[in-house]
């Protein structure tokens, strides 16, 4: 339960301060001239506040129900990553309602996240198509960074929830990209 507790937390946080970086993004290459007056500290503040609260408020909305589960018989879930969906199968009752609220729950948020960094990365090509070509290189370059680290994190969560079966070598390989490769 507490590493469930833990990766939803930092999950959860690690998408918001990725839709902040990319609201960070958009503010210093679409309107650099006001970056200081918009991006204070109070709103950088607030911003990382919005994250974790974020984050706590993810996975509090599916640990209070799955730490009330009644669960009988064996209790070994044989994955690395050992998450809601794999933990709730092993209670004794009928848990299809959960489960559709742990994939609802975490979807909306990722598809929230993900809207929200598609939309602020067009907005940012688009600017950046229309502005010189020494200004373009470094924001593509600025932003390709950032992109790539948003792909490291989407593509595995993407294979941990839709991947039709498990395997721990499969398991270990999504692992190391989904908590080494993004923070490096």
């Amino acid at each position: 339960m507490t590493q469930m507790f833990f990766l939803h937390l930092l999950g959860g946080s690690e998408m918001m301060l990725l839709v902040a970086m990319a609201v960070d993004r958009y503010i210093v290459i679409c309107k650099p001239l006001h970056y200081k007056n918009i991006m204070s500290n109070h709103v950088c503040t607030g911003l990382a506040l919005l994250s974790w609260n974020t984050g706590f408020v993810h996975t509090m909305s599916q640990m209070v129900f799955t730490v009330t589960l009644p669960f009988c018989g064996p209790n070994v879930v044989n994955s690395f990553f050992c998450d809601l969906p794999r933990v709730i199968k092993l209670a004794c009752t009928e848990t299809y309602i959960l489960e559709l609220l742990v994939i609802a729950d975490s979807g909306l948020l990722s598809l929230f996240c993900f809207i929200i960094l598609f939309i602020s990365y067009s907005i940012i090509l688009i600017t950046v198509q229309h502005r010189s070509s020494r200004g373009s290189s470094k924001a593509l370059s600025t932003l390709s960074a950032h992109i790539t680290v948003v792909v490291l994190f989407f593509g595995p969560c993407i294979f941990i929830y839709v991947w039709p079966f498990s395997s721990i070598f499969i398991d270990k390989i999504l692992s190391v990209f989904y908590t080494i490769l993004p923070p490096f």
